[in-house]
């Protein structure tokens, strides 16, 4: 029989709010990203201004969106390289995928994760063109 790997407690998670994501921590009352053990669970960035706006030209959204994911990932400890698994969840997906993968080959790096693309109705606010979700494994400290 097989053992069960030991998982960590619920209650070891540590709520991660990154510099200048308070604002919407508390209007949306939700946590940015959550860290149990070495695992961080970051929930679907969308690309917005510090102001909570919606940026309308495609392109600049989805660069605004990949950096509040990289702000995200880095107060848990982690950066893009420390992603495992992601999902990606697109209004409109067969026109804008090009632009889309246009901007993620220039910030993340490819083919270091599982990846799923999901197309969807609406997202959260209107005019946001993708949500992107993600899961990463902190590096192992020295110290471990």
């Amino acid at each position: 029989m097989t053992e069960m790997p030991e998982v960590e407690s619920t209650a070891d998670r540590e709520i991660i709010i990154p510099p200048g994501m308070e604002r919407l921590a508390e209007r949306a009352g939700y946590a940015p990203a959550i860290r149990v053990g070495r695992m961080l669970y970051c929930a679907g960035q969308v690309g917005r201004t510090p102001a909570l706006e919606v940026i309308s030209d495609p392109e600049a959204q989805f660069q605004a969106c990949w950096e509040n994911l990289r702000s995200a990932l880095a107060a848990g400890g982690c950066t893009f390289d420390d992603v495992v698994d992601m999902t990606t969840y697109h209004v409109d997906l067969h026109r804008h995928l090009e632009t889309f993968r246009k901007v993620k080959d220039t910030v993340f790096p490819k083919g270091t994760c599982a990846w799923t693309v999901i197309g969807v109705v609406d997202l959260a606010l209107p005019g946001l063109l993708v949500e992107v979700k993600c899961t990463a494994v902190q590096p192992a400290r020295s110290d471990d």
